[in-house]
Formats: C-alpha cells, sequence, structure tokens
C-alpha cells in the first residue's frame, strides 16, 4: 500500500455520469479515496450506506470521499440509484485496477481493489491510509473522522 508522505499517484477516472474526475482537479482539497472490491456486494454495499449516514459530517471538516472500484461507470450509476447515494463513485474499470495497483491495493489474486483507505491532502500528498485486514471488514466512517481530526479535516 502506498506510504503516508508520498505523493500521489495522478488519475483520471469517469464517475458514475461519466464524467471524468482527476487528481489535478482536486487540487486544494483533502480527498478520502474509498478502494472497495464491487459495486452490489453485501459488504460494500454497507460500507457506502455508513459512509453515506456520515457524509454531511465529514464534508463539514472539509473531506470529500470518492468510491473508486474495477465496477464501470453504469454499474456504478445503477448501484448508486439502488444505494441512494450521493459519494461520486469513479471506475477504475480500464485499464483494469491501474489506479488501484498505483495506491497499492489492487488485488491479483481475486482481479479487484483491496478494501482500502487513502486521506490525500490539499497539497497532492498522501496523508493517511487504512487497509482492511480482511475483505469483510468495514472500515467505519469514525476512522476517517478520527484520522483527519479537527474541524478543518485536514491531515
Amino acid at each position: 500500500m502506498i506510504a503516508t508522505g508520498t505523493r500521489a499517484p495522478g488519475f483520471a477516472l469517469p464517475d458514475q455520469d461519466g464524467d471524468v474526475v482527476s487528481l489535478a482537479g482536486l487540487s486544494g482539497r483533502t480527498v478520502v479515496l474509498v478502494f472497495y472490491p464491487g459495486d452490489f456486494s453485501p459488504v460494500c454495499t454497507e460500507q457506502l450506506s455508513l459512509y453515506e449516514e456520515r457524509l454531511s459530517e465529514l464534508r463539514a471538516r472539509g473531506v470529500e470521499l470518492y468510491g473508486v472500484s474495477v465496477d464501470s461507470a453504469y454499474c456504478h450509476a445503477a448501484f448508486r440509484r439502488h444505494l441512494d447515494v450521493s459519494i461520486p463513485l469513479l471506475a477504475d474499470f480500464h485499464p483494469k485496477g491501474e489506479v488501484a495497483r498505483a495506491f497499492g491495493v489492487y488485488s491479483d489474486e481475486y482481479g479487484v481493489a483491496g478494501r482500502a483507505l487513502v486521506a490525500i491532502g490539499p497539497d497532492g500528498v498522501v496523508c493517511w491510509t487504512h487497509r482492511s485486514p480482511s475483505p469483510l471488514e468495514i472500515p467505519g466512517p469514525e476512522l476517517v473522522i478520527d484520522a483527519l481530526g479537527g474541524s478543518d479535516g485536514h491531515c
């Protein structure tokens, strides 16, 4: 997994609407990339639902969440509608898992991103990471809140 203090690898991925989201376009903000294995799985569904419940608190602290999986933008759109969530979902679809690989969270064994969180500060440097020891273990939103501390959400 990418080390804290490392400049985050640049990326440009389509979101659920097909709009491209790039790290360069997020410059100056605190961003948490929520890597997860796949849309519509029970654990991923629960994870994103938990984050949605605390999303306003995270945003009030200046933290923006982006889900990232190897599913397509079309699948992400259906998943967001199904869950009724507003968290943008980025499609690391083609080349499959390229961004997850760059952040060191891709599982060659399963062909998906591992369950991991990567916080990137406004300067583009990775300031905090967490990788679940098991794909069945959900890193709750309180981990992000505790890690980024303070009211400004900066790490």
